[in-house]
């Protein structure tokens, strides 16, 4: 049988709609199409069983629509990336225990500001009602730390951490232990704010509450790492595809402590970027000098500039705890993706029977209203007992960030 090109034509046309036929109603199996947790569809892509989405649903398999996680009140979401984490300052201390090194650091979430006064004295009105006087004493900051045998600070011993006019200053005295405690507490007591806003069962376990995208993840203290590169946030200084001219000494550009004055901050060019001691007794320059930090002691949480993560004083103001054991090679021996020197020992034990650093001594960093400009560069780091505290030393915490990044 012959065809001419018109039945030629014809035949082509069919077999071209019997294919989409067939396409089509293989594109209407069920399980066919890309699924995402925002769009999982409505019932399993291998069994074919429906669905529940009702949170409070524990008899059938609950699915939840959330890719998200809930992030808590606070935080700046810091996007991970490559970094060069060291000191970039001269190491006129010689502790040549922070070189240069090229890592990669997770994304992750961090408070914006460090932990208040008003918001710790929060944490002790909750714990009132939940632990014995004697084990609320010991959460309570020192205030010794402000008395001295040869100064008079008595005040600031007993109005520092609760005269109204100190609320949003940075908390005081307070260890690393105690930092802990804290943290912990606060991801209790906003995961149970949660369930009852959206008022999911209160029987539901912590597993359940990740299933349905609602569980917080741990506050908790941020490790050295991750401080480091949040203080520094060269996000600031990316201008074309990977490449970065320069470093950053400071949490901010350039060499100085200063504003600079081509930079357009109306009322601010020339003034001091952090809250610090210029040198030996002159912790606020001359009354009257509008250029100075003009702070004697912490100052409010809020003021200064943000780096270009939006966090507020990650240089001065008060030197931060992190959560790593201090060891002086942790450079060389940690991990080059999220490194932290967690508790416990990289080598054998009876190598630190001699040595002053045991796995109760943590690293802060940043530098405070009372250290000069050196200890303001996020490189440098210096160490101190976990259950020690000082009137420079505070904290902030950290969150991990899970699921869909940045949201």
């Amino acid at each position: 049988m012959s065809l001419n090109n018109k039945s030629w034509g014809m035949w082509a046309t069919a077999l071209v709609l019997a294919s989409a036929s067939v396409l089509s109603s293989c594109n209407k199996t069920p399980g066919y199409g890309r699924r995402t947790a925002n769009d999982p569809g409505k019932k399993s892509a291998t069994t074919g069983q429906e669905f529940s989405f009702d949170e409070n649903d524990s008899t059938n398999f609950f699915v939840s629509k959330r890719a998200e996680q809930i992030p808590g009140p606070n935080l700046k979401f810091i996007q991970g990336g490559r970094t060069v984490l060291g000191s970039q300052e001269e190491d006129v201390m010689a502790f040549r225990d922070n070189l240069e090194r090229t890592v990669s650091i997770a994304s992750f979430y961090m408070d914006e500001t460090e932990i208040t006064n008003n918001d710790y004295r929060e944490f002790l009105f909750d714990m009132k009602k939940k632990v014995s006087a004697d084990s609320l004493l010991k959460l309570e900051p020192s205030e010794n730390v402000w008395s001295g045998a040869m100064s008079f600070n008595d005040l600031y011993q007993s109005y520092y951490f609760r005269f109204p006019g100190f609320n949003f200053y940075p908390v005081a005295g307070v260890s690393w232990n105690q930092a802990g405690v804290y943290s912990k507490w606060r991801t209790e007591f906003v995961q149970d704010l949660v369930r009852k806003e959206r008022e999911i069962d209160s029987t539901f376990t912590k597993n359940q509450l990740i299933e349905r995208g609602v569980a917080m993840a741990d506050f908790r203290l941020p490790n050295e790492s991750e401080w480091e590169y949040a203080a520094k946030a060269m996000i600031g200084t990316q201008y074309l595809d990977e490449n970065q001219e320069y470093g950053r000494i400071y949490p901010w550009d350039g060499r100085g402590v200063r504003n600079p004055y081509n930079v357009k901050r109306k009322g601010k060019q020339g003034d001091f970027l952090a809250n610090f001691k210029r040198g030996r007794g002159d912790y606020a320059g001359i009354s009257g000098n509008q250029r100075n930090d003009g702070e004697i002691l912490p100052t409010n949480v809020y003021d200064m500039a943000p780096n270009d993560f939006g966090l507020y004083h990650m240089a001065g103001n008060m030197n931060e705890w992190v959560y790593d054991i201090y060891r002086p090679l942790t450079f060389q021996d940690a991990d080059d993706l999220n490194p932290m020197r967690k508790d416990g020992v990289y080598d054998e034990e009876e190598n630190y029977e001699t040595s002053m650093f045991t796995d109760e001594i943590r690293v802060y960093k940043g530098g405070s209203w009372k250290d000069v400009a050196y200890w303001l560069a996020p490189g440098t780091r210096r160490f101190m007992h976990q259950d020690s505290a000082t009137n420079n030393i505070g904290f902030r915490c950290a969150m991990i960030s899970i699921g869909e990044q940045g949201k």
